[in-house]
């Protein structure tokens, strides 16, 4: 493989090329609207304009023209649509992820759940039969009683994904998330199964290659959601209190029936009283969190992304192919930066980055598809960057990731950095005893901590310290965001 085409933007599209260059392989981007000056169009080798990121039939054209040997679909976008898979293949380039067949088993939660049960992996009670009328899942709710959660089937992010409680409010969520289900994804089809209050959510990450070898690099805790989106994912699990080895077989069993080859994530529930889990579904490409990973046992997962799309096989250490815990490398968390601000609902934020100062920590990882002067538009995610941190113990690396982000400073556009630090300051979090109703708890114990100052105690505190004043017509207002950033915001108990 001398030339690949990355299908995506952003911190996925430059941690792609990263692992490339590398490998010496020639680096072809895609730009789309609004992205003409992006950071990852400013830095992989070849660019080209396209008008999305999801017109196939543009992406396979500029693929083929550019003599493009393979195609990484990153994630999001087409990266688990088969038949782009299909498509990359049938032009006679490698794709770096599973064959159309194998997304046709496991992308879609319908027929993954169906494989999960002929594959004696256990699944959660509900209704997952395709094309399911609204009557059906009516009474299926019924029948297994509420609260029940709804469901796209196709997809993930909590997109098309609603908590019922009755009957009354099932039948007026239903058309909404249908409806939202078939813009996110084209696919309006829905399943309904039995909610569990307070579960975890645990992942386990594997690679498969086309040999018959299949090796699950543990697991990742990804409780910290909010809305249905992950916000903080860890490696190890927080805590134990789930079969390792059952979760572990389950996955090889799952990946083994559908024929998949590549990187992929197999996500459970986890009862966090009985400790029993359920399977929920497989993301059949790159996860966002694939770094924590990578920490804990010193692989690179792109690197053997495209080692698996080339046809080697999987030749891994044995005590990590054989899923011996003794082979973790010590603790990894990270902390997704979204471009949003806490103080006002989480609303997103738009506009011109200003500033833009990361931190250089030791044992801290920086995965940014930003700079300073980039622009943050309305157009695609939110996420500006990912904060990795490492350390020997869960408390390491957390103190770690703190004080990394004390040191990440961004102007022009709000930011989740501060919330994201009081998170991972507050005592619950800190013990390890999480689920997916911790974010909850949290808004209502999490006191209001950040008061901005004015612009003369700001000037005042600048001199007083041996400092320069900013000059706030070229800095930007620096309550422009809410990342915390110091010297502009004073905390108090």
């Amino acid at each position: 493989m001398k030339r690949l085409l990355i299908a995506n933007r952003g911190e996925i599209a430059i941690r792609i090329a990263r692992t490339a260059r590398k490998r010496g392989i020639y680096t072809i981007g895609l730009a789309g609207p609004g992205d003409e000056n992006s950071h990852h169009a400013r830095i992989l080798d070849e660019v080209h304009a396209i008008d999305s990121y999801i017109n196939q039939e543009a992406i396979l054209a500029v693929a083929s023209s550019t003599g493009a040997e393979a195609v990484h679909p990153g994630y999001g976008f087409l990266s688990e649509r088969d038949t782009f898979a299909d498509g990359v293949r049938d032009a006679g380039m490698l794709f770096v992820g599973p064959p159309g067949e194998a997304m046709r088993r496991l992308g879609n939660k319908i027929a993954a759940k169906e494989l999960a049960t002929e594959s004696g992996v256990p699944i959660l009670p509900g209704y997952f039969r395709r094309d399911a009328t609204d009557a059906e899942l009516r009474e299926a709710a019924i029948a297994a009683g509420f609260p029940v959660l709804l469901k796209a089937s196709a997809g993930g992010g909590g997109r098309g994904m609603r908590v019922v409680h009755d009957p009354d409010e099932f039948d007026a969520q239903l058309p909404i998330a249908r409806d939202e289900a078939a813009r996110s994804f084209g696919d309006g089809s829905m399943m309904v199964e039995r909610y569990v209050a307070s579960p975890r959510h645990i992942e386990t990450q594997f690679l498969a290659d086309a040999h018959g070898n299949v090796a699950v690099l543990f697991e990742r805790e990804c409780s910290i959601q909010r809305r249905h989106q992950k916000l903080i994912e860890e490696a190890p699990a927080a805590r134990a209190g789930f079969d390792w080895e059952s979760m572990r077989a389950a996955t090889i069993r799952l990946v083994k029936a559908a024929g998949y080859v590549g990187a992929g994530t197999a996500e459970f529930l986890v009862d966090a009283t009985t400790g029993e889990f359920f399977f929920l579904e497989v993301n059949a490409r790159l996860q966002v969190e694939h770094p924590v990973t990578e920490l804990i046992t010193g692989l690179d997962l792109v690197a053997w992304q495209l080692r698996i799309a080339e046809g080697e096989a999987l030749d891994l250490a044995p005590r990590i192919f054989d899923g011996d815990r003794s082979a973790i490398r010590g603790r990894a968390i990270e902390a997704r930066i979204i471009a949003e601000d806490p103080s006002r609902n989480f609303l997103p934020s738009t506009g011109l980055i200003k500033r833009w100062v990361q931190p250089n920590h030791p044992n801290v990882r920086i995965d940014a598809g930003f700079e300073q002067g980039d622009t943050v538009s309305s157009f695609y995610d939110s996420m500006v960057a990912k904060v990795i941190a490492h350390g020997e113990t869960r408390l390491d690396a957390i103190d770690a990731l703190d004080a990394a982000l004390a040191d990440f400073h961004v102007l022009g556009i709000a930011t989740n950095i501060g919330f994201i630090r009081d998170l991972l300051a507050d005592i619950e979090f800190r013990s390890g005893d999480l689920d997916t109703g911790f974010f909850a708890g949290f808004l209502e114990r999490r006191p209001e901590r950040e008061i901005p100052l004015q612009l003369g105690d700001l000037v005042r505190f600048s001199t007083a310290g041996g400092g320069v004043s900013p000059e706030p017509e070229r800095l930007g207002s620096p309550w422009e965001t809410a990342d915390g950033w110091r010297g502009t915001r004073s905390r108090h108990p």
